[in-house]
C-alpha cells in the first residue's frame, strides 16, 4: 500500500515532490484563513462602531472592507481549488502504483478470495479515503499549528471562566480539554466499529463470489443457498446498524453540545463588557479552529473505520506476498 508509490523510483517524484507541494498548498491556504480570520475581527469592531454612533462609518469604508474580503476569499478559493485538483491527481498516481503492483503478482494474488474485488475496488477506495482523510488530517495539523498561537494570544483577554475563576490562556485549557475528551470517549464508544466493518466487507464478497458462480451454473443459486449467503449479509449490516446508532447518539450529542463551549467560557467577560464584538468574534473563530482541528478522530471516526477495514483486507495480498499466513480478521459474523 506505501512501498508500491513511496519507495518506488518510478513514483519517486511523484509521491516525495507532489507531497512537498500539497503541504506547502495545504500550508498557504491556512495562511489565507487565518487573513480571514482577522478580517472579520476588523469588520466587527467597525460594525460595532457604526451600530453605536451614527455617522461613524460611511458607506465608502464600509464597501472597502466587504471588498476587501472578496480579495483574500478570491485567493483561498483558487488555492483551495488548485490544490484539490493536484491532490486528486497525486492520490491516484498512488492507487496506479498500487495496482501496478498487485497485477505483477496476481500469481499468488488470484488465491486470496475476492482478490479481483480488492485490486478493483479496494485500491479505489483506499485512494478516495486517502484523498479525503489524508487531506483533512494534513489541514488539521497545519491549522492547529497557525491558530493555537493566535487563541493563545486572544485568551489574554479572558481574565477567568465561570465556575472555576482567574485561568491564564483559559480557552486554549478548554479547547484542549474538550476535544480530547470527545476523542476517548468516541473512540471507546467505536471500538467494534473496525470490524464489523471488515466482516461486512467479507460477507458481502462472499454472497457475490456465489452469484457469479450462478450465472454460469444457474442451479446452484437455490434459496437455501441465497437465504444462507445473504443472511450473513443481513446479520452483520443489522449489528453494523446497531453499534452506529448509539455511536451516532454519541457523537452529535458531543458535536452540538460544542457549540456552546467558548460562549461558556467567554460568559464572565462578555457580561462585563470585557471585550468587543470584533475581539469576540476571532476568538469563537479561532476557538472553532482549534477545536475543530483537534477533533479530526472524533469527526472523521466513520471514515477512519472504513479506511482500518480496507487496510485489514490488503494486508492480506501482502501477507500473501511475503509467504506469511494470512491475518485472522473475522470475528463472528464472518463465519
Amino acid at each position: 500500500m506505501f512501498a508500491s508509490f513511496f519507495r518506488s523510483r518510478d513514483w519517486a517524484l511523484w509521491a516525495w515532490l507532489g507531497g512537498c507541494l500539497i503541504i506547502g498548498g495545504t500550508w498557504y491556504q491556512v495562511q489565507v484563513d487565518v487573513a480571514i480570520n482577522k478580517w472579520f475581527g476588523e469588520f466587527y469592531d467597525m460594525v460595532q462602531n457604526a451600530l453605536g454612533q451614527p455617522g461613524a462609518v460611511d458607506q465608502a469604508e464600509f464597501f472597502a472592507t466587504l471588498l476587501s474580503f472578496f480579495k483574500i476569499a478570491s485567493i483561498y478559493v483558487i488555492v483551495a481549488v488548485m490544490l484539490g485538483f493536484f491532490t486528486k491527481h497525486w492520490v491516484f498516481r498512488w492507487r496506479t502504483a498500487m495496482n501496478d503492483y498487485y497485477t505483477e503478482h496476481w500469481q499468488k494474488l488470484h488465491k486470496v478470495e475476492g482478490a479481483s474485488q480488492r485490486v478493483q475496488e479496494d485500491t479505489k477506495r483506499f485512494a478516495a479515503i486517502m484523498e479525503s482523510l489524508g487531506t483533512a488530517l494534513l489541514d488539521s495539523i497545519m491549522t492547529l499549528a497557525a491558530f493555537l498561537p493566535i487563541l493563545w494570544e486572544l485568551s489574554k483577554n479572558i481574565k477567568e471562566l465561570p465556575w472555576i475563576g482567574p485561568v491564564d490562556h483559559a480557552l486554549v485549557y478548554v479547547a484542549v480539554i474538550f476535544a480530547l475528551f470527545g476523542t476517548v470517549v468516541l473512540a471507546a464508544v467505536g471500538i467494534k466499529l473496525p470490524g464489523l466493518e471488515f466482516n461486512n466487507q467479507v460477507v458481502e464478497a462472499a454472497y457475490r463470489k456465489e452469484l457469479v458462480f450462478s450465472e454460469d451454473h444457474p442451479e446452484r443459486l437455490t434459496p437455501p443457498t441465497v437465504a444462507e449467503f445473504f443472511g450473513r449479509v443481513r446479520k452483520n449490516y443489522f449489528r453494523l446498524f446497531f453499534h452506529y446508532l448509539y455511536f451516532d447518539v454519541a457523537k452529535f450529542s458531543y458535536l452540538q453540545a460544542g457549540v456552546l463551549v467558548p460562549y461558556v467560557a467567554l460568559a464572565p467577560t462578555i457580561v462585563g463588557a470585557g471585550i468587543t464584538l470584533g475581539v469576540m468574534q476571532q476568538i469563537v473563530r479561532a476557538f472553532g479552529r482549534v477545536e475543530s482541528s483537534l477533533q479530526f478522530l472524533v469527526r472523521s471516526w466513520p471514515i477512519i473505520v472504513e479506511l482500518i477495514s480496507i487496510y485489514k483486507r490488503l494486508q492480506s495480498f501482502e501477507a500473501l506476498l511475503r509467504d506469511q499466513p494470512l491475518p485472522n480478521w473475522e470475528g463472528p459474523a464472518a463465519s
